[in-house]
């Protein structure tokens, strides 16, 4: 037999969990230094693993179900210290790679991605934030299913993958360096497929 008391308790939790917002996908993955979220929906995260080093970048494997733009939410999950070690702070130093699958029901072409430190606001050279725009590394770009990139710094960072394709339910990987000199604790990554117009 359930107490009174119970019962209200029970109630009260099921009358707060149906009027708090849910995120339409996943949830939040750690990986080195930082937190990775799916919350803006779209696509759902299905690991995150790696120390966030050079050696060690850390891998985001993705599932996107549409072939409209898609956000990635990066948050720092340790502290910031530009000078500290890869992997127990978050430094603005980021090697990353973005495993993505072809969920949508369509071909891409191409493929996009857009940093921004405000949310729907592009990233612009004042805010540090960048794919490698100082060029620290070399070769840190690449994918394994298009041929050639093309880096925009102003008015807006971006990197664009072309030369290639990725059929439904195939993967796509990309490989890239984020550089942040003013180390944020969160900042967004615009994933973006292309698809062949009509």
């Amino acid at each position: 037999m359930t107490r009174p008391g119970l019962r209200c308790v029970q109630l009260f939790a099921a009358l707060l969990a149906a009027s708090c917002p849910r995120a339409e996908a996943g949830g939040i993955f750690e990986a080195g230094a930082y937190s990775f979220s799916d919350e803006r929906g779209g696509f759902r995260i299905l690991s995150a693993t790696g120390a966030g080093t050079r050696a060690d970048p850390i891998v985001v494997t993705e599932e996107l179900d549409t072939a409209d733009p898609v956000t990635l939410t990066i948050r720092a999950a340790r502290p910031i210290q530009p000078f500290g070690s890869s992997g127990n702070y978050a430094t603005g130093f980021l090697p990353l790679k973005i495993v993505a699958r072809n969920n949508s029901g369509d071909a891409w072409i191409e493929f996009g991605f857009e940093l921004q430190s405000i949310l729907n606001v592009p990233s612009d050279y004042g805010d540090g934030l960048s794919f490698d725009q100082a060029q620290r590394v070399d070769n840190m770009i690449k994918s394994d299913s298009f041929a050639e990139f093309k880096r925009d710094f102003e008015p807006y960072d971006r990197l664009l993958f072309s030369k290639g394709k990725v059929d439904p339910l195939e993967s796509a990987s990309f490989s890239f360096l984020v550089t942040d000199f003013s180390p944020k604790d969160r900042f967004y990554l615009v994933e973006e497929p292309r698809v062949p117009s009509s």
